[in-house]
């Protein structure tokens, strides 16, 4: 008889799908019926997802959490520090559920259980958002806040609606932000009205990504720019954002593993994972290449991992070490990229071959 893995359960209870406790026994009962014995662990207040990996994940062969992105955010952030590397299943149970649709990862509990159960990951990147990490998204600007501002009471009872209903109002807050951006390609000056960091095909439900621009595993995530327009053409402007019609002038798409992004005269509000990231003069963006493993099927969106190179035995443990340094990049060897402040400005300019255009 084999070993059961142990897993470690955490639940946000306050999410729509598991506010009710027969939410909770399905998935309790799912796993009991598996190879797995587990221990569960309920959030209790923000920020308790990653205290709970920090303090009990220790003697686990996965995580596994249930809620919305901001639940799996916090606990990739106590999973990225922990010296093993564990994989992380995924139970979505929010109310967009970006990155489960995705991953492609059904939005039944019970469907995404199987999908742990029957044992395949992908390496899938995270960005470094100074010195926090997120999953998939980084956001500022037109309607950032709406996805931290909306009461979560609104999102169980009308889903992405109350998202909608939510940004409406802050429509007449909007305003432009001057910044300069560094990126891998160059350099921008300019004033901004929204912009996105993002390894994923869709933000917030609003908008998606083009498909044959995006890999989940590629070291380079993709930037979405909206530079500043009168109050009267910003919904033309959103409307070819959901288009995909990147102009490469009123609107900007590019690809980089590194961002430098300053804005001297205000602090600018950041959404990081639908969760409020803090106010910002300064702000340095890292990719994370493979930094975690994630229980999802197969899919087109993960490049595929490369055939094991066999090692002699006198060999065996240098090759161990060189395969886990390349599936994972911590924070610290992060600081491996040089400088992004090192780039010239001849070397690109904000619209050049760098930009995405579709037109």
């Amino acid at each position: 008889m084999s070993k059961k893995k142990k897993a470690l359960l955490i639940v946000n209870p306050c999410s729509g799908k598991t506010k009710s406790r027969a939410g909770t026994f399905d998935i309790v009962d799912k796993f009991s019926k598996s190879e797995y014995e587990f221990s569960i662990h309920s959030t209790k207040c923000q920020g308790d997802a990653t205290n709970i990996v920090k303090n009990e994940l220790e003697g686990h062969d996965l995580v596994v959490c249930c809620g919305g992105d901001g639940t799996l955010n916090e606990t990739i952030n106590g999973v990225i520090d922990m010296p093993k590397r564990v994989p992380i299943g995924y139970l979505p149970a929010g109310t967009t559920n970006d990155l489960a649709n995705s991953l492609g990862l059904p939005t039944s509990i019970k469907e995404a259980a199987d999908i742990i159960i029957d044992g395949h990951t992908n390496d899938y990147d995270i960005g470094l958002f100074n010195n926090r990490c997120f999953c998939y998204v980084a956001s500022f600007g037109a309607f950032a806040r709406s996805s931290y501002s909306t009461p979560q009471s609104l999102k169980n009872k009308f889903g992405h609606a109350a998202y909608v209903a939510a940004a409406v109002p802050q429509v007449f807050e909007i305003h432009p932000t001057k910044m300069r951006i560094e990126y891998d390609g160059g350099v921008i000056e300019d004033e901004f009205m929204f912009g996105a960091i993002s390894n994923s095909l869709s933000v917030g439900g609003f908008f998606k990504l083009p498909k044959d621009k995006v890999k989940f595993n590629d070291g380079q995530f993709e930037v979405l720019l909206v530079r500043k327009v009168h109050m009267t053409s910003l919904f033309s402007i959103l409307s070819k954002v959901r288009k995909q019609h990147y102009d490469g002038k009123q609107i900007i798409m590019f690809q980089t593993r590194k961002l430098k992004i300053t804005s001297p005269d205000e602090a600018v509000a950041w959404t990081l994972d639908g969760e409020f990231g803090g106010n910002h003069h300064n702000v340095m963006v890292n990719v994370l290449e493979k930094a975690v493993e994630i229980y999802s099927p197969e899919n087109p969106m993960f490049l595929p991992r490369p055939e094991p190179v066999p090692v002699s035995d006198k060999d065996e443990n240098e090759g161990k070490q060189e395969n886990r340094f390349f599936r994972r990049r911590s924070k610290a060897e992060a600081t491996d990229i040089p400088d992004i402040a090192d780039i010239e400005e001849s070397a690109a300019s904000a619209d050049d071959a760098a930009a995405i255009s579709t037109d």
